[in-house]
């Protein structure tokens, strides 16, 4: 028996949230070693640990089949993509407050809503341009232009959430790939670009300490566990339940800036993330309750506002019988002869008509 996801699941909940758990840990790691080493090597730790683990972990089972695809140049730009957004993020993060940086990260869904509107010609609701405009609100709470805040840091942010939501937009247009590439592929580009810059910084491997080694492992170990805690709850429950606790990232984030750098962020920067936050989960709230109302409507209007036609099969007088009319209406009868017709009317809609074909 095939276990459906279910509207509210803990199991789903409790994944998504220690997902959420394990890209804060990663941003913390990388804000600690960025005080002594540069993005770039941080970027290369993030995706070539990853890239490595899952060739020799699957690499034996799949062996080409993790390769095989027929949308390579695609699956290389998306990957390209994902790779500069953790430069920009990773280079937001040297500078910037843990829980500010990860509030301006969170302005990506705004724009993925809006680049869904213009490149895949998806539609855009008043409540989801609602949503925009509260967004980006939060998002001018948190940057307060003409204050401290924005600087080329709090840019590297939000570019870096640009990135991030053409990364989605991409991702979409890859739907009916493999679940595997579509791990993959991020990984193993942003490896081997990383890979080709990494001797450009040879010289701070002469510093590296034990530690410091095996932090840089720890942030690829981390990565790949929360994006597999994060698939495993999307198998487990819908993605409108596990949408709003995506944004525990942002009690995480404040909770590790305060206990690991001692930053806790000032009172616009929370009104920010919880504006964000808030009219994201209403959005959520709000296209989930109005889905669950179209799934419910009876499916007798459907079928009155809709033409139907009929083959009659046998020879002579031939009775026909709706004997699977929906909830609420009457069964008929019918007689027809070939090629005769007749017309049923239940008054909603046009009239359907009946033809003996055969």
């Amino acid at each position: 028996m095939t276990r459906q996801p279910s509207h509210m699941s803990l199991a789903a909940i409790g994944l998504i949230v220690a997902s959420a758990a394990c890209f804060t840990a990663i941003d913390a790691i990388v804000k600690y070693l960025g005080q002594r080493y540069s993005v770039p090597l941080l970027v290369w730790a993030r995706w070539g640990v990853p890239a490595i683990l899952v060739v020799a972990l699957l690499g034996p089972k799949l062996c080409v089949g993790l390769l095989r695809t027929p949308n390579l140049k695609l699956h290389v730009v998306r990957g390209a993509v994902l790779m500069v957004s953790s430069l920009c993020f990773f280079a937001a993060l040297k500078v910037l407050p843990l829980a500010d940086a990860t509030g301006l990260n969170y302005s990506t869904p705004i724009l993925v809503m809006l680049m869904a509107g213009w490149f895949l010609r998806e539609r855009i609701t008043w409540p989801r341009w609602l949503f925009v405009l509260v967004g980006f609100v939060g998002m001018l709470l948190i940057v307060r232009p003409g204050s401290a805040m924005l600087q080329a840091a709090s840019l590297f942010a939000l570019g870096a959430a640009a990135l991030n939501a053409t990364f989605q937009i991409l991702t979409r247009k890859l739907a009916r790939e493999d679940l595997m590439a579509l791990i993959f592929y991020p990984s193993l580009v942003g490896a081997v670009l990383m890979s080709l810059a990494v001797p450009f910084f040879h010289d701070e491997f002469s510093y590296l300490t034990s530690l410091d080694a095996l932090l840089f492992i720890t942030i690829g170990i981390i990565g790949l566990l929360g994006h597999f805690l994060y698939i495993q709850a999307f198998q487990r429950a819908t993605a409108s339940t596990i949408a709003p606790f995506t944004y525990m990232q942002l009690v995480w984030a404040t909770l590790a800036g305060w206990l690991a750098f001692g930053a806790f962020p000032d009172g616009w920067v929370l009104a920010g993330m919880i504006v964000i936050a808030a009219s994201a989960v209403m959005l959520t709230w709000y296209e989930r309750r109005h889905a669950r109302l179209n799934h419910t409507e009876p499916k007798a209007l459907a079928w009155l506002q809709s033409p139907m036609v009929m083959s009659v099969p046998g020879a002579g007088l031939t009775e026909l019988k709706l004997d699977a009319t929906p909830a609420g209406l009457a069964a008929e009868v019918f007689q027809l002869g070939i090629g005769e017709s007749t017309v049923i009317s239940n008054g909603k809609g046009p009239p359907k008509t009946v033809i003996r074909t055969d």
